[in-house]
């Protein structure tokens, strides 16, 4: 197992990303490596640590400004080759179709559930890998 997984989070809201930060602590989960976090908040900033690579997960909140969390998605399974695994956070249950159209790997919804969160969380860090 890797010594630490790198997880980038996309909010223009600092309060989301706190909510990210707290809802997984050091790890997500025992059989998953300690996190380490890169914030963005804005859609070039994202871009930016995506190309660099290193990458393990995404998460983006799919209400961000003026860039929204699942048109960001759509874009990085696009344009990014070998795309990290990517968690939305909806503004609603009723998005989830949104999130499917984005091609998001997960979605939960906001507020953030730590347990729910976590568990999603730790489950794309078992089956995902770092990009390039």
């Amino acid at each position: 197992m890797q010594s630490t997984a790198t997880v980038l989070v996309y909010s223009d809201n600092a309060g989301t990303r706190e909510q990210v930060r707290l809802a997984t602590g050091r790890r997500p989960a025992a059989d998953v490596p300690a996190v380490e976090f890169i914030e963005c908040a804005t859609l070039p900033a994202v871009l930016k640590q995506l190309d660099k690579g290193g990458i393990d997960v995404c998460v983006l909140d799919g209400e961000a400004v003026p860039a929204g969390g699942m048109g960001v998605c759509r874009q990085i399974k696009d344009e990014v080759f070998r795309c990290p695994p990517v968690l939305v956070l909806m503004g609603r249950p009723q998005d989830a179709w949104l999130a499917t159209w984005s091609r998001a790997d997960a979605a939960v919804t906001l507020p953030v559930d730590p347990v729910e969160f976590a568990d999603t969380l730790a489950g794309l860090l078992r089956g995902g890998r770092a990009a390039a």
